[in-house]
């Protein structure tokens, strides 16, 4: 029986949230250069993206470049870059056919013009798409986004328009990067590793955290199948009993 045919289709993730590691070890392995395991990467993108629309998720946010990459080598940064805007000008059509909107969250400023205009390219010709919304992390860091809201929401207070006592979960998830996305229910890091990373560290608070040690390259749709399984497998309480939740 096929994988896929074992998955509840009443009870997918509303979020999935991947953590694509494992691009580098995969070339080194196979005796490239990192900038071509990057490259394979965009294969594993591809097929994990369709899979998802197909299955129904809504929501899917793939961790593509974070504020601490900026200080890898220049050429591997720059082949990065070169890889984004390739595989944007590429995918525009799959997206459109698979009616899934781009968005993106991170740093933005900081990626070069090119990449910057491709991207809002791409955005803006799915911007009416409907079926998923696909979430690339670029120039990201959970903290950053965290000291950017605390900053939003100090200057609101500041200047009377939020007052201290109106300071909640909601007012803080308006002022994030994914103020327009739920929380994040299952997390996926590939790779082995066993971190967070400075990844959506708000937005995962209850997510269930999936861990495979297989390289992103060679991550496969049945992978995503087994991940989609193992979340289904867990009793999600949110901090109640058992008893509370039957």
């Amino acid at each position: 029986m096929d994988l896929k045919d074992t998955i509840n289709k009443t009870q997918l993730p509303k979020h999935i949230a991947i953590i694509m590691d494992g691009n580098g070890r995969w070339a080194k392995k196979q005796g490239f250069i990192r900038a071509l395991g990057h490259e394979s990467g965009t294969k594993s993108v591809k097929v994990v993206v369709e899979t998802c629309a197909k299955l129904g998720i809504e929501n899917l946010t793939l961790y593509a470049f974070s504020t601490e990459n900026w200080n890898r080598p220049k050429l591997e940064v720059q082949a990065l870059m070169k890889i984004l805007i390739n595989s944007l000008k590429n995918e525009v059509k799959t997206l459109q056919q698979n009616n899934i909107r781009l968005n993106s969250i991170g740093n933005l400023d900081k990626l070069p013009k090119s990449a910057q205009k491709q991207l809002l390219e791409v955005i803006n010709k799915t911007k009416d798409n409907t079926r998923m919304t696909l979430t690339l992390a670029l120039s990201y860091g959970s903290r950053d986004e965290i000291i950017s809201a605390v900053r939003d929401i100090s200057s609101k207070v500041k200047n009377n328009i939020i007052s201290i006592d109106a300071i909640d979960e909601s007012i803080i998830n308006q002022h994030l990067y994914t103020q327009n996305l739920p929380d994040v229910d299952l997390l996926i890091r590939t790779s082995g590793e066993h971190r967070i990373s400075n990844f959506l560290l708000w937005q995962i608070a209850y997510a269930e955290l999936y861990f495979t040690d297989i390289l992103w390259p060679d991550f496969t749709e049945q992978d995503l199948y087994e991940a989609i399984i193992s979340y289904q497998s867990r009793e999600r309480r949110f901090g109640k009993t058992s008893e509370q939740i039957k």
